[in-house]
């Protein structure tokens, strides 16, 4: 590939990588899983920018290749990461590390979330990134009156479980 492709796919992981850590922490129980994942979602997503056409913002095709790959990775496993290896990659990424303090106050809600089957967790995460039920159903592949169906089914999961 050609450097200039590989510099803008860096700057632009570099600038969206708390996406990755985001969903990384929804699928993982320690830092090691974390980062594992971590890893492996920057391989797909490295493999897979050169097919990136730019009809959506980066960032939103970037949260389909994340989840996918969670989600994947999750099915197969469901408590270990495989993980591919990294050395045939030749750019370095400047990774900032992860402070999970301002986010320990959702803890609870986490762990809620993590009770909830894949799709539902993904749902979920896209929600309280702010993204519209129209953004939501295109990421995940479902229409937009099921995505809202299964939103309200999910907040009365929520609900239960941290209100008992």
């Amino acid at each position: 590939m050609n450097k200039e492709l590989e510099h803008n796919f860096v700057t632009q992981l570099e600038q969206n990588q708390n996406i990755v850590h985001k969903i990384c922490r929804l699928y993982t129980n320690d830092s090691d899983g974390h980062n594992d994942l971590f890893q492996e979602i920057t391989i797909q997503l490295w493999r897979a920018y050169p097919k990136f056409r730019g009809d959506s913002k980066f960032s939103t095709w970037m949260y389909r290749v994340a989840l996918n790959t969670a989600i994947t990775l999750y099915r197969k496993s469901k408590r270990r990461v495989a993980t591919q290896d990294f050395e045939g990659v030749s750019f370095k990424i400047k990774a900032d590390e992860y402070d999970d303090t301002i986010e320990e106050q959702l803890s609870l809600m986490y762990d809620a979330v993590k009770t909830l089957n894949d799709i539902d967790k993904a749902l979920v995460f896209l929600y309280l990134e702010d993204k519209n039920y129209k953004e939501i159903s295109s990421t995940l592949g479902i229409s937009e009156v099921n995505a809202r169906v299964k939103m309200n089914r999910i907040k009365g999961k929520l609900r239960k479980i941290l209100n008992p």
